[in-house]
């Protein structure tokens, strides 16, 4: 497979800007990989798929307001400022992108809030808009972490270009999420509302949490024709016993073992045992599946729709066969589906 293989054409309209008005009622296609057939739903209908004991994996991890605005000493220029991942603790060193970055060099420092009394030392570059900071706070570390959630905003993706409501705080995060970490959402987890998952319980399906620290380099485009040459960025992942046993279990009786989303896809092929079950793991995947790819693990899948030429696509295309998906999508397209991180949802079983 090549890059091209994975081009359409996607209108700019279908780029969800504004999440459904309610998690479970964004619309639902769902693939059928053994009929090859299509239906329309909507995402609370994913209950009649499901059955007891079969299992749905969640990644719990949650998104902070990693976008934050400073403002350049003696220039005043204004600069954005993403935190990608925190380095050192004790030394508050944080791994972060800078825009427009031909204006920060190392020593620059940044000043943000109203008081300015948070300020960044640029102490290395990494990549073009890459930069490390050192953050220079008088307090403790709980009110350093507390002065950078307090100026940070949600970070929503690029392609949505309205400002940062209220409400994405809340409709930008998994119901379920727990574990900080991410500076994007886990997407197709964004569907589930407390009633379905209430409801899916009830029904007698498990749930297994899984951590991946989503990361920006999920987003980053492939630029090389033949994908066994791209790169993926790592990302932190944590898989304990308790999911483990929840997952080898149903794999053991043959039930449904459901991936919600591509990230927690990614976390659990990340870590397989030579006989197919799934390894405790605490670590760093850059794992990129592709096809051909033997997935081990989930045997279904709930993701959005992606982008075209996506590393997102090229994972739902390796699991539902790739001139399906790509059916699919032009059905979607046709159909109107809304893609990207606020938009519909996919389940192929």
């Amino acid at each position: 497979m090549k890059l091209s293989n994975f081009g359409f054409d996607l209108p700019n309209e279908l780029l969800a800007e504004y999440p459904s008005e309610n998690r479970d009622e964004s619309r639902l296609m769902v693939l059928n990989r053994k009929e090859q057939t299509i239906e329309h739903k909507l995402f609370k209908d994913v209950i009649d798929y499901f059955n007891e004991d079969d299992v749905l994996i969640l990644n719990n991890t949650k998104v902070f307001p990693a976008r934050l605005y400073g403002n350049k000493e003696k220039t005043g220029a204004r600069i954005e400022v993403f935190l990608l991942r925190e380095l050192n603790e004790e030394q508050r060193l944080w791994d972060v992108l800078v825009d427009p970055a031909r204006k920060i060099r190392i020593g620059n420092k940044l000043y943000f809030g109203d008081d300015d009394t948070l300020v960044a030392e640029v102490i290395d570059n990494t990549t073009s808009r890459g930069r490390t900071l050192r953050f220079l706070y008088d307090g403790s570390y709980t009110e350093f972490r507390r002065k950078l959630k307090e100026l940070g905003e949600t970070p929503l993706p690029k392609y949505i270009k309205r400002d940062v409501q209220p409400e994405d705080e809340d409709r930008y995060q998994t119901i379920y999420a727990k574990n900080e970490g991410a500076v994007a959402a886990p997407t197709a987890g964004l569907h589930f509302s407390k009633h379905l998952l209430k409801r899916l319980e009830i029904k007698g399906v498990n749930f297994a949490e899984v951590t991946l620290h989503v990361g920006l380099g999920t987003f980053n485009p492939v630029e090389v024709e033949d994908l066994s040459k791209h790169k993926m960025d790592s990302e932190e992942i944590t898989i304990e016993t308790p999911a483990v046993n929840t997952v080898n279990t149903a794999i053991q009786n043959k039930k449904r073992v459901c991936a919600v989303g591509t990230t927690a896809m990614r976390t659990i092929e990340s870590s397989v045992s030579s006989s197919g079950m799934l390894n405790e793991m605490q670590g760093w995947t850059n794992k990129f599946i592709f096809p051909p790819y033997d997935f081990s693990i989930a045997n279904s899948m709930i993701t959005n729709f992606h982008t075209p030429k996506s590393t997102l696509l090229m994972m739902v295309s390796a699991f539902a066969g790739h001139d399906f998906v790509m059916h699919a999508y032009e059905e979607a397209v046709k159909e109107k589906y809304r893609f990207y991180s606020y938009g519909d949802a996919m389940l192929i079983i």
